[in-house]
Parts: structure tokens; sequence; C-alpha cells
């Protein structure tokens, strides 16, 4: 069993203690980084001063990117399955099926 690592990753100001799994640090710390340059973002680009509503902002932003993402893979995941399924009709016409 792998140890705990404990970290301390800085966010909006806060510091933020957490007990976590070695292979978990770097996406973490990633995470942390993104959320940072992104509320920086906020602040110099809207007049928004109160911490809470830039980490709303951003919670915002990147959840629509996950639920964006899921809509786009279906939508990918449709149009496949029905080129497959045209290419499977072709397929069973040219042989007589």
């Amino acid at each position: 069993m792998e140890e705990k690592l404990k970290i301390k990753l800085s966010i909006a100001d806060r510091v933020y203690p957490l007990t976590i799994d070695p292979k978990q640090e770097e996406g973490l710390r990633k995470a942390a980084k993104n959320i940072e340059n992104l509320a920086k973002k906020f602040e110099q680009n809207y007049a928004v001063r109160d911490k809470q509503d830039v980490l709303a902002m951003c919670a915002l932003q990147f959840a629509s990117k996950i639920e964006q993402g899921g809509i786009d893979r279906s939508e990918n995941t449709k149009a496949a399955f029905e080129r497959l399924r045209a290419l499977n009709d072709l397929v069973h016409s040219k042989l007589g099926e």
C-alpha cells in the first residue's frame, strides 16, 4: 500500500492542506494552477473583487467544459454509429444478403 502524501495547495489566497495518493499530486497541482490563472483573468477582465464570485465563475467555466465535452462525445458517437450502420448496409447490399 502506498504512503499518503501531504501537500498544500493555494487557491484564491487560501492554503488547503491535503492528504493524497502520490499519483494524484500532479493532477491536483495542475488543477490548482489552472484555477489560479482563470481567477486572475476574471479579476482583471471583470470588476469582480469577491473571491467567492470569482471561484463560482471558475467552477461554472470548468463544469461547462466538462458537460460540453460529454455532449460532443455523445454526438460524435451517434454520428460514428450512423456511418457504421450505413457502411454495414452497403456491405450487405453488395454481398446480396
